[in-house]
């Protein structure tokens, strides 16, 4: 576990899941039709429990063009800049299942912001970071 801090907060559109985990390949597959992978951009994935504690996800790519998420007709999210505990899963397609062990790691942190999401930040083709923001006196 590291820390990574997010120096500003990044605006992204979104695409969410029928379901949790049987929908996340379909909503990056859509994202991906829309969005094909650049390093111009960020690839992320978004989740967070709902008030019946159901798993919500959504696959999020980082805006670039202010009122692109308005002309495509996505839901919008700003990702909070700030301090996140992390974890990177290299090669995460030869081990889906890391990427949940990680997120259960990070999830013990007393430190967790009561209002913040589970990220999946994948910072190229093979490889991604679970973040998740703290709460921190210095940021």
């Amino acid at each position: 576990m590291e820390n990574y801090i997010l120096e500003e907060d990044i605006s992204v559109m979104c695409i969410t899941a029928t379901s949790f985990p049987d929908g996340v390949m379909a909503a990056h597959e859509k994202l991906h039709a829309l969005f094909p992978f650049s390093t111009e951009r960020k690839y992320y994935g978004l989740s967070r429990p709902d008030e019946q504690h159901v798993i919500i996800y959504k696959a999020a790519v980082e805006e670039l063009i202010p009122g692109e998420a308005e002309r495509l007709n996505l839901e919008k999210f700003i990702l909070k800049k700030g301090e996140y505990i992390s974890i990177d899963i290299i090669n995460y397609m030869n081990d889906i299942p890391a990427i949940g062990k990680a997120f259960q790691e990070l999830l013990t942190d007393p430190r967790i912001d009561p209002n913040g999401i589970c990220v999946e930040w994948y910072y190229n083709k093979t490889d991604l970071k679970c973040m998740i923001r703290i709460l921190s006196n210095q940021i």
